[in-house]
């Protein structure tokens, strides 16, 4: 692995403002860096999803699907990825559970019952995509996701500089 200096860590987060601090990954948290951003930049999660791309409901199965693999990462490296090192303030733990907690789960809270509610209704005369297309929230939905697709955009970027490899996402999304 690739030795690093202390990275400078400024993620704008809804409920707290943001996360900021440094942090100095050692070898273990460039692993599990390397591990998390290769979920992160090969699902929705930064990659443009537009209403042509398919259904509301897979980016959502998408999206919470990362609770689950961050858990596993996290219990594979143990605590020692979640303890601050030297004088940093920050460590990978942190860093994913308030990722976790603060960005996905109030974008995946609001919006899976919303549409799970909205889905009920469907006919069997029109297809999963057309139904979703005439939901009232369809528009507030992508503006919803885009705004979380930015926060997991710069996250992933810190993971690719923590896991010492330039980022492999290079433009960030297009607002609709």
């Amino acid at each position: 692995m690739v030795k690093l200096n202390t990275l400078r860590v400024e993620l704008g987060i809804p409920v707290i403002g943001k996360i900021e601090g440094s942090w100095s990954p050692d070898e273990s948290e460039q692993r599990a860096a390397w591990e998390l951003y290769v979920e992160l930049v090969t699902r929705i999660s930064v990659i443009d999803f537009t209403p042509s791309d398919g259904l509301l409901r897979e980016s959502l199965s998408s999206l919470h699907s990362l609770f689950a693999i961050t858990r596993q990462v996290l219990r594979t490296y143990g605590p020692a990825i979640a303890r601050p090192k030297r004088n940093n303030v920050l460590s990978l733990g942190y860093i994913a559970l308030t990722i976790l907690n603060l960005v996905l789960r109030p974008f995946l809270s609001k919006w899976h019952p919303l549409l799970a509610d909205y889905e009920a209704d469907k006919s069997a005369h029109i297809s999963p995509i057309d139904h979703e297309k005439q939901w009232e929230h369809y528009w507030e939905f992508f503006a919803a996701l885009k705004t979380t697709q930015a926060i997991l955009y710069e996250y992933a970027n810190l993971l690719a500089e923590a896991a010492g490899i330039p980022p492999l996402v290079y433009k960030k999304l297009d607002s609709l």
